[in-house]
């Protein structure tokens, strides 16, 4: 029995979430260049947690290939990049089309963790919501180098009030997994927090994201 054949046997036999993340990539790029074995290939790109570091932050055709010594095929990598997107797509979905509700500071970084956890340069954005507290979209507002993002509090605020949120929540990612604030992130914190009581429109968290982790303004009693 062929490696592809018993890893499918595995599959049906005890459900695909017990497949290892070598085997399931593996199964996303099906055959491709003569010589080059997809599972080989696979086992390359995940090993040393590549999954996770490498291959979640991929978003552009090459960039997988380059990782994998050029032996995988435009269609095989187009495969698996589709596959990571809709999996970021799937984390952040809500039934229905209805944006979640946001009860807690919990909540703002679960639904934000996969669009920002794996981005190699620092984003900022702001999650508006509605008077229930209900998201009603998410708007970027900067993406700057591997550590700082420039932003300033206008462009933050442009967005509620185009919007008519009733109030806002600051976002941004720190690309080196660790997200505890910098001097500049508490500066930018406290000047959003009075720039949206002048307006109306109140700061109620800044949340920054880190590799699997996250440090809430709020929960830390700094809001």
């Amino acid at each position: 029995m062929s490696l592809y054949n018993e890893i499918v046997t595995n599959a049906r036999a005890r459900g695909i979430a017990s497949l290892s993340n070598t085997e399931l990539i593996g199964l996303i790029l099906g055959s491709g260049k003569r010589n080059h074995d997809q599972f080989k290939i696979a086992e390359e790109l995940t090993e040393k947690d590549g999954l996770y570091t490498n291959v979640a932050r991929a978003s552009n055709v090459g960039e997988l290939n380059y990782l994998a010594d050029e032996k995988m095929t435009e269609r095989q990598e187009l495969a698996l990049l589709s596959a990571v997107e809709l999996g970021k797509r799937l984390n952040g979905y809500v039934a229905g089309d209805m944006w979640p509700k946001i009860t807690s500071p919990g909540d703002a970084a679960m639904y934000m963790m996969s669009v920002l956890r794996h981005e190699t340069h620092e984003k900022f954005c702001v999650m508006l919501l509605n008077a229930k507290n209900r998201l009603m979209g998410v708007r970027q507002v900067s993406e700057g180098s591997l550590t700082s993002s420039v932003v300033h509090p206008r462009e933050v605020l442009a967005h509620a009030i185009v919007a008519h949120a009733a109030s806002i929540i600051a976002v941004h990612n720190h690309p080196s997994g660790d997200p505890y604030p910098s001097s500049e992130d508490r500066h930018l914190t406290e000047t959003l927090k009075q720039a949206g009581e002048i307006i109306g429109i109140p700061l109620i968290d800044h949340l920054i994201i880190g590799d699997g982790r996250h440090y809430s303004f709020r929960e830390h009693g700094e809001l």
